[in-house]
This record gives C-alpha cells, sequence and structure tokens, in this order.
C-alpha cells in the first residue's frame, strides 16, 4: 500500500512539476509578447498580475517534486555529525512538523478559496480575474505538498534500514 502511495505521490508531483515548467514557458512568451506590443504601443494590460499568479502557482506546484528529489535546501551539518541510524528519526520528525505547518496554511488558504469562489471575488485590475483560480492552484501545490510529506514520512518508517533515501527513486 505505501508503494502504491509513492509511485501515486511521485506521478503527482510530476504532472505538478510539468504545469510549473509550462507556466515558465507561458511566463516567458507573455514577456516577449509584451515587449514586442510595447515597440508598437500597445499592451496587455495584464503582464504583472498573471506573471505574479504565474510565480506562485509555478513556486507550489513545484515544490513537491523538489521535496521528493531532495532539491530543497537542507542542513546537513547536524545529520553529519549524527550516526547514520539517527538520520531517519530526526528526518521524520523534520517531515512530521513540516507536514503540521503546510496542513495548517493549507487549512486557511482552503477557507480563502472558498470565500473567493462564494463571493466571486476578482482581482482589482482590468482582467478582473476570478481570485479563486490562482488561489486554488496554490492550494492544489500546498495539498500536494502535504502528500508529500505523508509519503515521505510512511516510507521513513517503514524502509529506516535503508542507506539512501527512500522516497527518491529516478
Amino acid at each position: 500500500m505505501i508503494r502504491w502511495l509513492a509511485t501515486l505521490s511521485r506521478g503527482l508531483n510530476r504532472l505538478a512539476a510539468g504545469v510549473a515548467i509550462l507556466l515558465i514557458l507561458y511566463m516567458f512568451v507573455h514577456i516577449i509578447l509584451e515587449i514586442v506590443l510595447r515597440l508598437f504601443g500597445y499592451s496587455t494590460f495584464i503582464l504583472d498580475e498573471y506573471i505574479g499568479y504565474a510565480v506562485a502557482a509555478m513556486t507550489f506546484l513545484g515544490l513537491p517534486y523538489v521535496l521528493e528529489k531532495n532539491g530543497l535546501i537542507r542542513v546537513a551539518l547536524v545529520l553529519d555529525q549524527l550516526p547514520k541510524k539517527w538520520h531517519w528519526p530526526l528526518e521524520l520528525l523534520i517531515a512530521t512538523i513540516s507536514f503540521g505547518a503546510f496542513s495548517w496554511l493549507s487549512l486557511f488558504w482552503w477557507k480563502n478559496v472558498v470565500r473567493s469562489y462564494q463571493r466571486g471575488i476578482t482581482s482589482d485590475t482590468l482582467a478582473e480575474t476570478p481570485l479563486w483560480i490562482p488561489e486554488g492552484a496554490v492550494l492544489l501545490g500546498l495539498w500536494l505538498l502535504c502528500f508529500t510529506l505523508v509519503v515521505r514520512s510512511l516510507l521513513l518508517v517503514t524502509e529506516r534500514s535503508r542507506h539512501t533515501h527512500p522516497i527518491q527513486q529516478d
């Protein structure tokens, strides 16, 4: 069951990372388009707004994949001073605390997304973007991060005897 959850987590994280990559490409194209339009005295008038949404969504959608691949900045100084047998309990503690923090954050973010949707809140710009859409993308990234942290914790507990990190597989 845990292996199935790990496979599901990896697949969802790859999908979210793919969306994050597409958002980077979108930002590039939109910036180039805006430059060209401004050369001729025109503008999309939504560059700042939509790039901001894309950066937020890209960050949170990419975070679970980066965590899975051990790409986040970690303080190895403490781990290097401890015997290998103590690495997994410390990593489990960190994953558990991180899960608690991001779960708490996602609870409040969920309330914000629901409120934006129910009240039909839009941006105060020319585009009048329904705010639940970019907020929802951030929420999805938070939920994927929480799921990844749960799977990471389960793998740490069940495979603590392994010397390599259990969540990272190529």
